[in-house]
């Protein structure tokens, strides 16, 4: 148990001493990993990870990869925004066991993330945002990054 808190109290050093982030280079980032073909899980996702501890570039991409296309292709949540989610759990996700109080907080944040993402795309599921054909795929990866990076969350 020791040595979880000493890894939560180095990490949460980490995250102290972290240089501001530069949200429309990370915006870029993710657009240009859709361009290059990964999902838009995926592009969401390695875009932001590496700024909340996650350095591990192919990693990030293969935790990522199951989520695009709402879901493996089901058209379920879409796959930026389980990534926005993914980022909001490296960020303020619990890693200890029993944290009931951790849990409950971090899915406060990802219900906040939920209706901001709703608010702006009018929906938080794939099939829907795609018959709607307001928001082009790559537009709503390189928002939804910014949306994370830039959201105020209670």
């Amino acid at each position: 148990m020791r040595q979880n808190h000493e890894l939560i109290f180095q990490f949460s050093i980490f995250i102290f001493f972290m240089s501001p982030i530069d949200v429309e280079t990370r915006v870029e980032k993710a657009k240009t990993l859709f361009r290059m073909g990964y999902n838009c899980s995926q592009a969401v996702f390695a875009a932001c990870a590496d700024y909340y501890g996650l350095s591990d570039k192919d990693l990030a991409l293969r935790l990522s990869a199951s989520f695009g296309r709402g879901m493996g292709g089901m058209n379920k949540t879409c796959g930026a925004c389980s990534a926005m989610f993914m980022i909001e759990g490296l960020r303020s996700g619990s890693a200890l066991p029993g944290d009931k109080e951790g849990k409950m907080r971090n899915y406060s944040k990802v219900r906040q993330l939920a209706d901001i993402f709703r608010a702006q795309f009018g929906s938080t599921t794939c099939a829907t945002l795609l018959a709607s054909g307001k928001v082009p795929c790559i537009e709503m990866v390189g928002e939804t990054v910014r949306m994370i990076l830039t959201a105020k969350l209670q």
